[in-house]
């Protein structure tokens, strides 16, 4: 009896977030948190779960200007060490989105190891814009290379990371944004003061600010002071930003 092919594992979109735009002039793609090391694939629906309610506020935010959102659905749940798995299927989603909508920027929102997944896969000549969540990044180990950050050249990133994140360093990603600030200007960092990995106490204002980054770096909005102030600012003070409670309450809706 012969035996069945294994099938062929595929990454894929989710569907848009919320009603499509009739005409697409720009795509969010949001990328899931996951795991160091794990060959399983990912729930969908809880690996979309940590992404969505933003998912929801930045389609809300861009519809009348184009924007689509979709939640990238990683083929294994785990980074993998050299395989970067997760990267390699963040950048699957950006030729995915050039095939379908054609030649409009994108912009990568990863959290946790999805973070890591959008700053490695940010050199894709169609995006224009990462966004990083508490992301995950490994040990700085002198037998290895560090993680790479000129891909991130011509950009403009965005880290945020919770200085209670007991799961990912956030002395890591301020480093990381330290390198990548010598090569590009258009890095900033805020710190979310005593919030945790999946930055809940202070979500609002997380998601105002992201909403403010995004909807600048896509379209050309205005962008908040504290945002071009962080931008602005010589290392170490636009990479140690705090958040401010109450971030967005008189921002646009």
């Amino acid at each position: 009896m012969a035996h069945q092919a294994t099938p062929v594992r595929m990454a894929r979109l989710g569907r848009a977030i919320g009603p499509e735009p009739t005409a697409v002039s720009a795509v969010v793609l949001l990328l899931p948190g996951g795991d160091e090391e794990s060959d399983r694939r990912p729930s969908p629906v809880l690996a979309a779960a940590s992404v969505r309610a933003l998912g929801r506020r930045l389609a809300r935010a861009g519809r009348e200007d184009g924007l689509v959102t979709h939640v990238v659905h990683y083929r294994y749940k785990g980074w993998n060490g050299s395989e970067a798995h997760l990267a390699r299927d963040a950048s699957w989603g950006v030729e995915e989105v050039v095939r379908r909508y054609g030649d409009v920027p994108v912009c990568l929102v990863g959290f946790d190891m999805g973070g890591r997944a959008a700053l490695r896969a940010g050199g894709h000549e169609a995006v224009n814009s990462v966004v990083a969540m508490a992301p995950w990044l490994p040990e700085e180990d002198v037998a290895t290379s560090p993680e790479p950050v000129k891909q991130l050249v011509g950009r403009r990133v965005l880290i945020v990371h919770g200085t209670n994140d007991e799961r990912t360093d956030p002395e890591l990603s301020f480093r990381l944004a330290a390198r990548a600030k010598k090569a590009n200007r258009e890095v900033c960092r805020f710190e979310v003061h005593a919030d945790g990995h999946g930055l809940h106490q202070y979500r609002r204002e997380v998601h105002a600010l992201t909403e403010d980054f995004v909807m600048g770096a896509l379209f050309g909005k205005a962008l908040s002071r504290p945002v071009e102030d962080a931008l602005a600012a010589p290392p170490p003070l636009g990479l140690r930003m705090p958040l401010a409670a109450g971030f967005g309450k008189s921002l646009r809706r």
